[in-house]
């Protein structure tokens, strides 16, 4: 790809793409209205939402390169770069980019958890895909932040503006839990690997020389984004992806517990923890009993 286009402002993005400024920090881009263009990175100082609507080559995000399909959502936060790479080929872009900064939500409901919408921090491999009633519900919700861009702005503007992006999120909250529910079976094999994943972890030298596997590390091993990975576990277990590494690592100290004569230091540097006490308190809070107790009494 060429070099990377900036765009720090709503207004610079608009431009970019043959459309209206109607408002300084927030778009509903009509990419039907952007000239045809190669493909090329992109920096967005806002968050953006794409809802494209052509194939128009790979696109790349992070360290992965996804086959970017029609009807899909990619959500990105503030900072965040993505590009298509369209092998020099030139295309003619479609679809819709809901674009907002972060300004104007400062001091709204959606400003104080708008950090809950984990899918911001999704890679592109874990994009929505839509169902054509999905897709309906999620141009009407831009439809409507587009009716208030608009009319003249008056007290009334910035209320259903940010209530119609919250709701669109809650919409797109709902769509991922369906996405989970109808892709149960390539999760329950996410879910498998995670579980080897960590067997393999404590059966290796890495406790002692890396420490405690953390939920980025197994994300980032399994090829996923801490945030997706995190919600997928969740859904599939009802744990935290760091209540299943506690409860994985609950399950082998009370195996260790009966192999030889092993202090529970010993016993807990095996496992990653730097201090032995934090073993210790962790084992009592999910056994109810501390390792000695557990020992004595089992």
């Amino acid at each position: 790809m060429d070099d990377m286009l900036r765009f720090n402002t709503i207004s610079e993005y608009n431009a970019f793409n043959n459309n209206e400024t109607k408002h300084p920090l927030i778009s509903v881009v009509d990419l039907s209205k952007a000239a045809p263009r190669q493909g090329s990175k992109m920096y967005f100082g806002f968050y953006v939402v794409f809802l494209k609507d052509v194939k128009c080559g790979d696109l790349v995000y992070g360290r992965d390169t996804y086959d970017y399909q029609e009807g899909t959502l990619v959500f990105m936060a503030p900072g965040q770069v993505a590009g298509v790479n369209g092998n020099g080929e030139y295309y003619q872009p479609k679809g819709y980019v809901l674009a907002f900064d972060a300004d104007l939500i400062h001091g709204t409901s959606l400003g104080k958890h708008i950090h809950d919408y984990n899918f911001f921090g999704y890679q592109s491999n874990e994009a929505l895909h839509l169902s054509e009633k999905e897709r309906s519900i999620v141009l009407d919700c831009f439809s409507k932040i587009d009716y208030e861009l608009e009319r003249a702005i008056d007290k009334h503007s910035k209320k259903l503006i940010v209530s119609n992006i919250e709701l669109f999120l809650d919409y797109c909250i709902r769509f991922y839990d369906r996405q989970f529910i109808t892709r149960e079976h390539a999760l329950q094999g996410i879910i498998e690997k995670f579980d080897n994943l960590l067997n393999n972890y404590f059966a290796s030298e890495k406790p002692q020389a890396i420490g405690l596997p953390s939920v980025a590390y197994c994300a980032d091993t399994l090829n996923l984004s801490a945030n997706y990975f995190g919600d997928l576990i969740k859904k599939e277990t009802g744990k935290t992806a760091q209540e299943y590494i506690q409860f994985k690592l609950i399950d082998l100290a009370k195996e260790k517990m009966f192999e030889g004569d092993k202090t529970v230091n010993q016993i807990a540097s095996e496992l990653g923890f730097k201090y032995p006490q934090h073993f210790a308190r962790l084992f009592k809070k999910q056994v109810g009993q501390t390792p000695l107790e557990y020992r004595n009494l089992n």
